[in-house]
């Protein structure tokens, strides 16, 4: 029973580490004035869904600290806690539909809907910003159709896809190691 703890406490912070790394070291950032996606910054979270509810819920916590930590501004923190809703509830739904994973179709699905949480959460976040007078020129200039729902709505939908799609490879490939697998499979 403590050495599940132990486990499980020592992959959310290696996965936190991680978390909190990529944004900062990653070389392919894509930036769409106002906003900006970091290729593979939501793999940790995405990994910690695939272990469980707990680990998930640590792990976008972890991130979101790591944030305000590094000095990030508060928008961009805000948005890393909103990783705690899509976090639980998708770690959730994997918890008590398992076989979603084995099916490429129900992957796909499964990735646009957490896709579609992660979007809404971080558009309700841009959102009282936007109408708030805090933003950046750039975002009033496009106005809020393009600035919030298109490029925040639509461009978090599609990375969020894509880092989903990285996470579940890297996923498969640590679950083919029978040591990982059997370490996964007593922290469950």
């Amino acid at each position: 029973m403590k050495t599940n703890k132990v486990h499980k406490l020592t992959i959310a912070a290696l996965l936190v580490a991680i978390g909190i790394l990529i944004p900062m070291i990653s070389p392919v950032k894509l930036i769409l004035e106002p906003a900006s996606f970091t290729l593979a910054s939501h793999v940790a979270i995405f990994i910690a869904m695939f272990i469980s509810p707990m680990v998930a819920i640590t792990v976008a916590l972890g991130t979101a600290v790591g944030f305000l930590l590094g000095g990030f501004p508060i928008i961009i923190t805000l948005r890393a806690l909103t990783h705690v809703i899509f976090a639980g509830l998708g770690s959730y739904i994997l918890l008590k539909k398992p076989d979603i994973l084995q099916s490429s179709i129900k992957t796909q699905f499964y990735s646009f809907f957490i896709g579609v949480l992660h979007a809404v959460s971080e558009v309700a976040v841009v959102s009282v910003f936007y109408f708030g007078g805090e933003m950046t020129t750039a975002y009033y200039t496009q106005g809020f159709l393009q600035s919030v729902f298109l490029l925040v709505g639509a461009g978090t939908i599609i990375h969020s896809m894509i880092d989903f799609i990285l996470a579940h490879a890297v996923w498969k490939a640590l679950m083919s190691r029978n040591s990982f697998a059997a370490t996964v499979a007593k922290i469950k």
